[in-house]
């Protein structure tokens, strides 16, 4: 059995040597140079990919405040327009009042309003 042990033990390292055989220290340097010099290329490679994204996301953020910034522009625009309806509501308003407040205006306004139901009902009709 003793013997059997050494034969594995000799066999184990005649494979060792093998494995090594022709690998000197510099050749091992080398070879974690050579690992070295891959890792750098890898993580060179995945900057750059990185730096293509963060430009990428920059660009995409440029074009979101630009598309802000312009529907606060309609937006306001859109909020004058209803200040300026408003206005134009409210002095309409007024007048309807006037209109209102005498009798003789009265008849008038029951006149034009009875034309304007008569128009949009033929308008109705014809379309």
């Amino acid at each position: 059995m003793n013997q059997s042990m050494n034969s594995r033990s000799r066999d184990f390292r005649g494979n060792k040597a093998a494995l090594f055989d022709g690998i000197e220290e510099g050749g091992i340097r080398a070879s974690a140079s050579y690992s070295h010099e891959i890792d750098e290329h890898d993580n060179e490679r995945a900057l750059e990919g990185l730096q293509d994204r963060v430009i990428l996301l920059k660009r995409l953020s440029g074009d979101i405040n630009e598309e802000v910034d312009s529907h606060n522009r309609m937006l306001e625009r859109t909020g004058n327009d209803m200040d300026a309806s408003r206005g134009i509501l409210s002095g309409t308003m007024d007048r309807l009042k006037m209109v209102f407040e005498t009798k003789s205006s009265r008849k008038m306004f029951t006149l034009v309003a009875s034309f304007v139901v008569i128009f949009l009902i033929i308008y109705y009709i014809t379309r």
